[in-house]
């Protein structure tokens, strides 16, 4: 974000300096604004899809394969859906995540307070065996895989040779990445014996 002057994007865009001040103030503002566009739909999206998932659950606990699948759809439709961004948004979201910039950290935190909160719950149901806490640092854990993977990293070059296509499908990254997700999230709880023995193994 630092990195990109206001005058850069609009000689990009074809458009005129004063026009997006006018419109938006600031640099932050029109970023909001974008991000704002998008995120909002497809969080409202997911929180929808859960919904759905429980109903049709009919009061018995919902999966954690079901619960992750109904976060990760929405990001599905978007990377498939040029009219709204496409696979640019998402490269552009997971930048956002991983930015260190103050305001981000603040505005994404917001945007995806309810829908953080909603599924919260429903993995708290799904992984009795996980605490408040624990859960809360495997969600953040899942949403640096997703952020990694969505911002179209060139890293995976040094693991794999990969082609220019298997790099660019995103529908194939996420469902790589989903039974990784699952994996974790399903792992039993950290307890202290465990701690000692992975530090005693390693050291």
């Amino acid at each position: 974000f630092e990195a990109t002057s206001l005058r850069s994007l609009t000689t990009a865009a074809g458009v005129n300096l004063a026009a997006v001040h006018y419109h938006f103030g600031s640099k932050e503002e029109l970023f909001q604004a974008v991000l704002t566009r998008r995120l909002d739909p497809m969080n409202q999206e997911r929180i929808d899809l859960l919904a759905k998932v429980e109903r049709e659950a009919g009061g018995k606990p919902v999966t954690c394969e079901k619960i992750l699948s109904a976060m990760l759809i929405p990001a599905l439709r978007l990377a498939r859906d040029e009219k709204r961004g496409g696979k640019n948004f998402l490269r552009l979201l997971g930048r956002a995540y991983a930015d260190p910039a103050p305001f981000i950290r603040h505005f994404l935190s917001e945007q995806y307070a309810e829908m953080i909160a909603r599924y919260k719950e429903a993995f708290l149901v799904a992984l009795p065996h996980l605490t408040r806490q624990e859960l809360t640092w495997r969600l953040h854990f899942v949403m640096g895989a997703l952020s990694y993977t969505l911002a179209g990293t060139d890293a995976l070059k040094l693991f794999t040779q990969m082609t220019q296509m298997e790099r660019e499908d995103d529908e194939l990254l996420l469902q790589r990445l989903a039974p990784f997700l699952v994996a974790g999230l399903k792992a039993p709880a950290l307890g202290n014996s465990r701690r000692l023995e992975l530090v005693s193994g390693g050291l």
